[in-house]
């Protein structure tokens, strides 16, 4: 098994990439009025971190599973680091994690659960380069413990290296970087690809329609779908 591939020594094989056009990306919706302002002030759409729909999903859920028994999780968070105009942005696009020894205050990879982390990591499905980690404080507000500061130090000191801070029981995230000795506040916003569902959005369910006894052709274009939305965020796809 390969080991992970961190940040360090990959700055010069950035790739220019636009990043995902403001159309196909939202703000989190646990963001706190602070972030909303900063993330508008952020210049031709490119936010310094893009978090995919089905990486947020993972880590939310991860930190909400445990947030009952105000256990911490933690986990990697997989992406890339690319260019756009001069500015760089990092991509999130997946997550892994492995067994844990966790407490309300407290939390590491258990020392067996390493060969599922790389395992996992070797089967991630695409190139990465691991671009931070996300933890959780169930209950305790989100920031950077004394204790979180040295694993950023160790592991992610790079300047587009980034903790994400989840707080379950607030309803609260948050995102962190060190420059220099200073730890910082990193905008970031949640981003789907081009066919998945727009984040926590209104959808569209899927139903046929009766026969129709007049005979009538569907509308021009011959398939016959609308899409409805619903409050309720079901999702699908209505078959007329």
């Amino acid at each position: 098994m390969k080991p992970p591939t961190l940040l360090e020594g990959k700055e010069l094989e950035m790739e220019e990439i636009p990043p995902p056009p403001q159309r196909r990306w939202v703000p989190h919706r646990w963001s706190r009025n602070e972030l909303l302002e900063s993330i508008k002030r952020e210049r031709d759409g490119c936010i310094e971190m893009f978090v995919s729909k089905v990486a947020e999903e993972k880590m939310r859920n991860h930190a909400t599973a445990r947030a009952a028994d105000r256990q911490e999780v933690m986990g990697l968070m997989l992406g890339g680091l690319y260019r756009s105009d001069g500015r760089v942005y990092a991509l999130v696009r997946d997550v892994v994690t492995t067994d844990l020894e966790a407490s309300a205050v407290r939390v590491r990879f258990k020392r067996g659960g390493f060969e599922y982390l790389f395992e996992s990591l070797d089967s991630c499905g695409f190139e990465y380069i691991i671009v931070g980690w996300y933890h959780s404080h169930p209950g305790h507000g989100c920031f950077l413990s004394t204790t979180d500061i040295d694993t950023q130090r160790t592991m992610f000191a790079g300047r587009y290296h980034t903790a994400l801070v989840i707080d379950p029981i607030a309803q609260d995230v948050r995102a962190f970087y060190l420059d220099g000795d200073e730890v910082k506040e990193r905008p970031f916003v949640i981003y789907w690809d081009e066919y998945q569902n727009p984040y926590y959005t209104r959808a569209v369910r899927v139903r046929k329609k009766e026969s129709d006894p007049d005979g009538v052709p569907p509308p021009e274009g011959g398939l016959g779908l609308t899409q409805t939305l619903h409050e309720d965020g079901d999702e699908g796809v209505e078959e007329q």
